[in-house]
C-alpha cells in the first residue's frame, strides 16, 4: 500500500512540524496518491450531482492542513488520521449544506449495514453517521476514533492501533463493538425519522 518509506514520510512530517516549508513541498507528492484513493472511496458513495470532486476534496484537506503546520507530527499514521478527520468534516459540512438547501427533499436515506468496513462504495448517509459518531464519542471517544480512522481514513488495524497507542486486538474489539452500537443507533434514527 505504501510506495514510499514510512520513515521518509515521518521525517518530512517532523520537519514540516518544525516550520520547514520545503518539507511540505516534498511530502505532498508522496502522500497525494493515498489521499486521492481515500477521497475517491468517499466520493464514490456521494450523489451523482455532488459539487465537490475528489481533487477538490483533497485540495480542501490541504488548505485545512495549513492550520496544523506547527503540530508535532509523530508518524504517517497520525497524519492520515488527521486527514481522515478533515475529510469527514468537509464531507459532512457539504452534506449538511446540501440537506439544508433541499430541506430534506430528494436526499436518499441509505442505512448503514455491515458495509462499515471500508469499501470502494460507501453507502452510509454521512450526516446520520456523523451524528451517530458524535453520540458514540460522548460515550466512548476511542471507539468513535476507531470508526473514523478506519472508515473515513482507510487506515489498517495496525495503523489505527499506532495512532491510538493501543494494541491491534483492542482496535478490533472496539471496531466490532462500535459497529454494533452504530448500527443500533442508526436504526433508531431511521425508525424515528431523524
Amino acid at each position: 500500500m505504501v510506495t514510499t518509506s514510512t520513515h521518509e514520510i515521518t521525517r518530512l512530517l517532523k520537519a514540516w512540524g518544525t516550520g520547514d516549508q520545503s518539507a511540505l513541498d516534498q511530502l505532498t507528492p508522496l502522500v497525494y496518491g493515498e489521499l486521492h484513493r481515500a477521497a475517491q472511496r468517499y466520493m464514490g458513495g456521494e450523489r451523482p450531482q455532488h459539487t465537490l470532486q475528489t481533487t477538490a476534496l483533497i485540495n480542501e484537506v490541504y488548505l485545512r492542513l495549513v492550520d496544523f503546520q506547527q503540530v508535532s507530527w509523530q508518524n504517517r499514521s497520525q497524519f492520515f488520521g488527521v486527514c481522515a478527520q478533515l475529510m469527514r468534516h468537509i464531507l459532512v459540512d457539504f452534506a449538511r449544506s446540501y440537506r439544508n438547501q433541499k430541506r430534506g427533499a430528494g436526499v436518499p436515506h441509505l442505512p448503514l449495514d455491515e458495509a462499515l468496513v471500508v469499501s470502494s462504495e460507501p453507502r452510509a448517509d454521512l450526516v446520520a453517521l456523523d451524528d451517530a459518531l458524535k453520540a458514540l464519542a460522548a460515550i466512548d471517544d476511542r471507539k468513535s476514533r476507531v470508526i473514523e480512522l478506519r472508515f473515513f481514513g482507510g487506515l489498517s488495524v495496525e495503523e489505527t492501533a499506532e495512532v491510538l497507542k493501543v494494541s491491534p486486538e483492542t482496535v478490533m474489539r472496539d471496531w466490532r463493538l462500535a459497529k454494533v452500537w452504530l448500527l443500533r443507533e442508526l436504526g433508531r434514527q431511521d425508525r424515528n425519522g431523524i
